[in-house]
């Protein structure tokens, strides 16, 4: 559920971008959106929002959370600061690379891998599966930080912004389907076995 509540800000930009205009012609804004700088102050704004409810309703902050808000006003105030859309179209890919890096480095620190140490107090699995999956999730986030850079560098702005929402939604989907069927068959050894 945390993670669909995460992806708000990425339909809220894709929104804004779309909206590019379109209720100007309606007559509802006095002033000229500019597709990309309006669609970055939205997921700026909405980034901001979704950080601060997630905070007041848990009480706590994940520190995944606060590196993506940071990024998101790094990268989107850069964007519009300098007019330049390289900045909010290179985040998803530094964020990502970003991830990977501490995924591969958390499987030669530590006793437990990130992943082992997020969710192995809810499942218990093998070590083996632990740093199956951790991989996987390295993998995931090289993959999809390489793709963003594939669409924003060959395609145009509209195609990008398209990406950024559809591939948000059908990757976590893809890494979630993967990492359940890595996980489901220790999962119905686990219940036998208590």
């Amino acid at each position: 559920m945390n993670q669909l509540a995460e992806m708000l800000p990425i339909l809220l930009f894709f929104i804004a971008y779309k909206m590019d205009g379109y209720l100007l012609d309606l007559g509802f804004w006095q002033h000229q959106f500019d597709g990309i700088y309006t669609a970055t102050a939205v997921l700026m704004a909405a980034t901001f929002l979704q950080v601060l409810i997630a905070r007041l309703y848990t009480g706590k902050l994940e520190k995944r959370q606060l590196w993506l808000l940071i990024a998101v006003l790094l990268f989107g105030g850069a964007t519009i600061m300098l007019r330049n859309e390289l900045f909010i179209q290179w985040k998803p890919t530094i964020f990502n690379w970003a991830l990977a890096i501490v995924f591969l480095g958390s499987q030669f620190i530590g006793e437990k891998n990130l992943i082992a140490r997020t969710m192995g107090s809810q499942i218990d699995v093998p070590d083996a599966v632990w740093t199956r999956v951790n991989y996987l999730w390295s993998g995931y986030f090289l993959l999809v930080g390489a793709l963003n850079l594939l669409v924003a560098y060959n395609f145009s702005e509209e195609t990008w912004v398209d990406y950024k929402l559809y591939s948000a939604f059908g990757f976590t989907i893809l890494l979630s389907i993967m990492t359940v069927a890595i996980l489901s068959p220790h999962l119905k050894e686990s219940e036998l076995n208590n």
